[in-house]
């Protein structure tokens, strides 16, 4: 059973719809979206600040997803995939987003809609990443625009992937 439990009088929020890995940790002040995913080790923990997701979002396996204490809250929009081991710490990430495997987004940053960061990428504090923007590297830097084909080929296809893949383990 995955570890979802309450910290300083907060629950976490989970429609019926949403896929919480045996092993995954969701607690604190969490309000997921529907049809969201916290895949295998993954950690969402909403204990010093809240944390909002919209529809439609998937932490995969080893993402941490955390805030800084009195000061930055996670607020992650729609239609967005966090990858393998990547950690997003007390920051705002828009909608159709893909956030890539191992990248680390730090507190204050803002990912605007329509954009990518690469895997690896260390996105640090107080960051703005332009909409439809690919950013890369350490520390990240904008690399190039993002084509109208790379958002459905990658960011929507991704994201409608973790929907079928967390079906597999409700049947």
């Amino acid at each position: 059973m995955p570890v979802i439990k309450s910290v300083r009088g907060k629950s976490p929020i989970i429609p019926k719809d949403c896929f919480i890995a045996e092993n995954a940790t969701v607690v604190g002040e969490v309000t997921m979206g529907n049809q969201c995913s916290v895949w295998f080790s993954a950690v969402v923990r909403g204990d010093v600040n809240f944390i909002k997701m919209g529809n439609k979002v998937n932490i995969q396996d080893g993402a941490v997803i955390h805030g800084t204490y009195q000061k930055s809250a996670t607020t992650i929009g729609n239609n967005v995939s966090i990858g393998h081991n990547a950690l997003v710490h007390g920051c705002t990430i828009h909608d159709h987003v893909l956030i890539g495997m191992g990248s680390i987004i730090m507190d204050g940053c803002l990912v605007e809609s329509n954009s990518i960061i690469a895997a690896g990428a260390v996105v640090t504090k107080n960051t703005i990443v332009k909409s439809g923007s690919i950013y890369a590297g350490v520390p990240a830097k904008k690399v190039k625009d993002i084509s109208k084909e790379l958002i459905s080929e990658e960011i929507n296809r991704i994201a409608d992937a973790y929907i079928k893949y967390s079906s597999w383990f409700k049947e």
